[in-house]
């Protein structure tokens, strides 16, 4: 099950050891009557509750494990402008104005957490920044011809490099095509959570950890059962993600195969000289390849170089872990090889099938969101300002997301977690290339 490896896997996360949790909330006890009922603890369900607080409304938040345990609180730390999708599912299938809409939403994203750390005094190490790398001639002239459409549709400003100008940007013999951008950056996802969820309980939002939702009723009030208690609402917001039905089968069964849950995993080094980093990643932004299975990385303010990737969509953690991440991040950089390794964690994602978020509905009263697939850090903080200001009545920019059409991943229960291996069998094949 995704929680069993889920425990095993947070055990040596760099972000819990960097940040000090107040203590757990109690859990859910008795009969609790709200406006709006949440679910799940993480960016989503807490920029939602905070938005909601704000607007007057009576939130109960219910997480299942600790708040910001999943994904929220131990993923790259890296927020990025646009959708790991690309702009393509917003232009096919909703025309250039409501592409372009989307677009801009993304940028919103980015501000919301630029003002968010401003107004509730977020100590989470923000810094502004991103670099797209390209490790071989087809990658890079893909590369290029992204930036360049970005540039001339969405007015991304990006500076591209090729050859012994890639050096300038960072100090690696793998790449040879790169492009900057200022808008995207990174910072510490655990403290920024944490963060969040201060700020949404001193509006009044009830949390409650230890918590998970077993059952819901839907109609005509929404009614969360737990083991001890339950919560009655007049709307809901599911916000679990690719836990959600790991704690409750039957809680929307509908969602669960819209999205996969996706292992990922993250090294961190022992602190580097600050010259050392200095040559490796001179701006020091946060970096991404644009391979499909893709390695991300970045310094974090202790100058531990924070190096993501080795994906497993099998569901089961990788074998030597630790020094298959330490070798392939001596392939980037030669310079940390034998590097020593303090921390090594990961968790899952929830990817859907085109990589474009998944938001909507589940009849009148209950809003769902999910699908963020790897962009979550910012796309979180928007999704949960839509689904308020829908519930507000305010549905426009919250309907734009709505209108994506989605597929199920193929195979069934039984067999889409072995389709989808051997699906990224092929592409890492092809990243060979």
């Amino acid at each position: 099950m995704l929680i069993d490896a889920d425990i095993a896997l947070k055990r040596s996360s760099y972000y819990e050891a960097s940040a000090q949790r107040p203590p757990a909330l109690a859990p859910l006890r008795g009969d609790v009557h709200a406006d709006v009922l949440v679910v799940g603890g993480g960016f989503a369900g807490l920029s939602a509750a905070l938005e909601l607080a704000q607007r007057g409304y009576r939130v109960a938040l219910l997480e299942a494990d600790r708040l910001c345990a999943g994904a929220s609180g131990r993923n790259g730390g890296q927020f990025i402008v646009g959708y790991a999708s690309g702009q393509e599912p917003f232009e096919r299938q909703l025309g250039a104005a409501d592409a372009r809409l989307a677009w801009d939403m993304s940028l919103q994203a980015i501000q919301l957490i630029d003002e968010r750390v401003a107004a509730h005094d977020i100590d989470c190490d923000l810094v502004k920044g991103y670099l797209y790398v390209a490790d071989s001639p087809r990658k890079a002239r893909a590369l290029e011809a992204d930036m360049q459409h970005m540039g001339q549709h969405y007015g991304l400003a990006t500076q591209f490099a090729s050859g012994a100008d890639v050096a300038q940007h960072i100090g690696s013999p793998r790449y040879c095509a790169s492009a900057y951008e200022a808008v995207s950056g990174h910072l510490h996802p655990l403290r920024y959570g944490l963060g969040l969820a201060r700020a949404a309980q001193a509006l009044g939002v009830q949390m409650f950890e230890h918590s998970p939702v077993t059952a819901l009723q839907r109609d005509p009030k929404v009614v969360a059962q737990t083991a001890l208690g339950r919560v009655t609402a007049d709307f809901a917001v599911l916000a679990g993600n690719c836990t959600l039905g790991e704690y409750g089968p039957g809680v929307a069964p509908e969602l669960s195969a819209r999205i996969m849950p996706v292992g990922t995993y993250i090294i961190g080094t022992a602190p580097l000289a600050p010259e050392l980093r200095q040559r490796l990643i001179p701006s020091n932004a946060a970096v991404c390849d644009n391979n499909f299975v893709l390695d991300y990385f970045r310094f974090s303010a202790d100058h531990r170089l924070l190096f993501g990737g080795r994906v497993s969509y099998s569901t089961r953690t990788p074998l030597a872990l630790g020094q298959r991440m330490a070798r392939r991040m001596a392939q980037v950089f030669p310079a940390l090889r034998g590097t020593p390794v303090d921390f090594v964690w990961g968790g899952f994602v929830d990817i859907s099938m085109n990589r474009a978020p998944d938001f909507g509905r589940l009849g009148d009263n209950i809003y769902y969101l999910q699908g963020f697939s790897g962009h979550g850090v910012a796309l979180t903080g928007l999704a949960g300002q839509l689904v308020a200001q829908a519930v507000a009545g305010q549905a426009e920019r919250f309907d734009v997301f709505a209108r994506l059409q989605h597929h199920r991943f193929p195979g069934g229960a039984a067999l889409r977690t072995p389709s989808l291996v051997l699906g990224m069998a092929w592409h890492r094949l092809r990243d060979l290339v």
